[in-house]
């Protein structure tokens, strides 16, 4: 008994061996696995010359079909006018980095030159803070004023991903609100916003969920760890021949 014992006790010492690297990994994917999806500037890839790239859906927010309808409006409004939108989503920013600062710096990679940013706008959106913002260039703004820019990024965009997410809505909303003032027509101005009184959900989202299991995991070996070889050690002392014969 006291050699079997002895083995269990060696087994437990060798499963604690493993278990600790089995942590150290399952720590360090559920800390450093989200920045690996990070998107700076450097990875979006440069236009070239009439290129009809119109929609770059990096955060796969957007339709297969919304994507084409977008792209067609953009399309028709760059050969009626010479102005042209596109709409670039990322999952992630770089540490530090704003929707702002973000889009500054793809507008001028692709766009370098003042002569090349004139009839250009650029609407960015990070999918993880929902955060947006709108570049435009000097024959733009007259049209695309400051004030509508950051109505469309503030409001147009933002009330349907307040409400739910909807990416879809936001863009098709974006891109009609978008053509319509480039075209010189009226601005359509932004949604109508009704106010709803709702009862904050308890459901997690899957993210929180996932990161919960983990943690739960990790906790849960932590335990074993400690408590097993305790057990063992406990039932080993108890199991000792008496002293006293």
């Amino acid at each position: 008994m006291k050699q079997l014992l002895k083995q269990v006790f060696n087994s437990q010492k060798h499963l604690i061996r493993l278990i600790f690297p089995l942590m150290t990994v399952i720590l360090a994917a559920s800390l450093f696995a989200a920045p690996a999806f990070a998107t700076g500037v450097n990875q979006i890839p440069n236009l070239t010359g009439g290129n009809n790239t119109w929609v770059l859906d990096q955060g796969e927010v957007i339709s297969r079909l919304n994507e084409g309808k977008i792209s067609s409006a953009f399309e028709d409004l760059a050969k009626q006018t010479d102005k042209e939108v596109r709409i670039v989503t990322v999952r992630r920013l770089d540490y530090g980095e704003t929707p702002e600062s973000f889009s500054k710096e793809l507008f001028e990679k692709w766009f370098p030159t003042k002569e090349a940013q004139a009839n250009q706008a650029l609407l960015v959106i990070d999918t993880v803070t929902n955060g947006t913002a709108i570049i435009t260039g000097d024959q733009v703004k007259p049209l695309l004023t400051d004030s509508i820019a950051e109505s469309v990024a503030t409001e147009t965009v933002s009330v349907p991903l307040r409400n739910g997410n909807k990416y879809n809505q936001a863009f098709l909303d974006a891109s009609d609100r978008l053509v319509a003032v480039l075209s010189g027509k009226p601005d359509p101005g932004p949604p109508q916003i009704t106010e709803n009184v709702q009862v904050k959900g308890t459901f997690k989202k899957a993210e929180e969920t996932n990161q919960g299991n983990a943690t739960a995991w990790v906790v849960g070996l932590l335990i074993a760890a400690t408590v097993i070889p305790m057990a063992t050690y406990y039932i080993y002392q108890i199991n000792q021949p008496s002293s006293d014969g």
